[in-house]
């Protein structure tokens, strides 16, 4: 049996071209923050392999640990093509419909045979350009060449280059090394998959001209709780390349010159991943497609006054009664992550009483309405008019402890930041006003219609 066409899943072994496609169409760079937390997708709840939450993580680091819940998030991100279009145009077969997968696509939903994770995995090399693979026959002749053997161009070199850049730094897995053996020589940018019940195993890796792929698994497709693509596949794969490629000095992205592409290094700050400022207390480089990755100034880092004597925050700096002390105001949404996580941050302190809500409320960043959504028609229950509800969220600001929801300038309740509110819906259109507790405002204006 040729174990190289069956049909097997390959677990997480598909995460990067979801990432890939995420960079291509402005979704992240891979300094973005990612949110590592319990989510429910409609009905799919992902969780991950160590059934633990990393809560925020960078987009690089996520997809090198091979966290869950950031791939399903971008891949529900992901608009033209998505990850099921992408899979269609790189020649994957015998895909069922895509509503058949949904969002475990990312997670090794759909089969793949090995031949075809290969050809995924070497356009990263070739540019982002989908090439047939060049196969042997009898006796391990080459078939004759094809006048054409170039095919489409599915990713932008550019995301080729920054997807190899992170997997180069994907640890190397625990091995027995024999003495005088040497595996540091060659780079080499890999990923690893495990599928559901372990019954397959995979490690797939890139370094100098090789494109690399191992499976581990038997032909009947049995489970074993050995068969994880880390420990099982990853080791062979190094070996097999310490074989092959000793003191050969390989660099992964060696094909790809970063200098001839749409790509620039700037100073970020280590902890947001967002453009530097003067607050941020320490600051990396970090690889962005100029007009594509979206970039922004960090606005965590923030220089506030606190007053000496009761250390609260003041209403102004004044000289003489307060001092200038840096504060990290997370929004509420990564807050929460965090306090998921088990991480507990210290937040800034709040407003002196004599404070007024116009020396208050000129500072901060204003509140972003989640849910309702505008672009939604919100559709009630005949039957059930009684028991509907939409709930109202929303990401503030990190000192803000309470949200004020109106319905048309009528007062329709009061929540803390972190809770919804259920507002009891009827037709008809509607503007939807949040006001928190340090007087920023934000509106909405929804559509609510009653179906039989």
């Amino acid at each position: 049996m040729n174990g190289t066409t069956a049909k097997r899943s390959p677990g997480s072994a598909l995460k990067p071209f979801v990432y890939a496609l995420a960079m291509d169409q402005g979704l992240i760079h891979p300094m973005t923050l990612l949110k590592d937390a319990p989510r429910r997708f409609a009905g799919f709840t992902p969780e991950n392999f160590d059934q633990r939450f990393m809560g925020p993580v960078f987009a690089k680091d996520a997809l090198t640990t091979s966290r869950n819940v950031p791939a399903v998030n971008l891949q529900a991100q992901l608009s033209t093509p998505g990850f099921y279009d992408f899979l269609k145009q790189a020649g994957i077969s015998q895909l069922k419909d895509e509503s058949f997968y949904g969002l475990a696509l990312a997670l090794g939903g759909a089969e793949v045979t090995m031949e075809e994770v290969i050809s995924l995995y070497a356009m990263l090399p070739n540019r982002g350009k989908l090439q047939p693979l060049k196969k042997v026959i009898h006796d391990f002749l080459p078939e004759e060449p094809s006048k054409d053997r170039t095919g489409p161009c599915l990713i932008s070199p550019e995301a080729c280059f920054l997807i190899l850049d992170i997997l180069k730094d994907n640890p190397q897995p625990r091995a027995s090394r024999l003495a005088g053996q040497v595996y540091d020589d060659n780079q080499i940018a890999w990923k690893t998959g495990t599928s559901f019940a372990f019954r397959d195993a995979w490690a797939v890796g890139i370094s100098g001209p090789y494109v690399l792929a191992v499976w581990v698994g038997n032909f009947q497709g049995h489970g074993n709780p050995n068969f994880i693509g880390r420990q099982a596949a990853g080791p062979l794969l190094f070996e097999i390349f310490a074989a092959i490629g000793d003191k050969k000095n390989w660099h992964v992205v060696d094909a790809i010159s970063p200098e001839l592409l749409n790509l620039k290094k700037v100073w970020v700050c280590a902890k947001t991943g967002d453009l530097a400022v003067q607050y941020c207390p320490n600051t990396c480089q970090s690889w962005f497609i100029p007009g594509v990755s979206p970039i922004k100034v960090s606005s965590i880092h923030r220089a506030i006054p606190i007053d000496k004597k009761t250390g609260l925050r003041s209403c102004w700096f004044d000289p003489g009664q307060s001092e200038m002390k840096v504060y990290e105001f997370w929004p509420s949404d990564l807050l929460h992550v965090f306090r998921a996580a088990g991480i507990s941050l210290k937040v800034p302190p709040p407003y002196k009483a004599d404070c007024s809500l116009d020396d208050i409320s000129a500072s901060g960043r204003e509140p972003v309405i989640q849910t309702p959504q505008a672009t939604v028609t919100y559709a009630l229950q005949s039957h059930r008019l009684e028991e509907e509800r939409i709930p109202f969220t929303a990401v503030v600001d990190a000192d803000v402890a309470t949200l004020y929801w109106f319905v048309d300038n009528q007062f329709a309740g009061q929540v803390k930041k972190d809770t919804p509110f259920f507002w009891k819906p009827v037709s008809g259109i509607f503007n939807v006003r949040l006001v928190d507790d340090h007087g920023r405002a934000a509106e909405r204006n929804i559509s609510v219609r009653v179906v039989r």
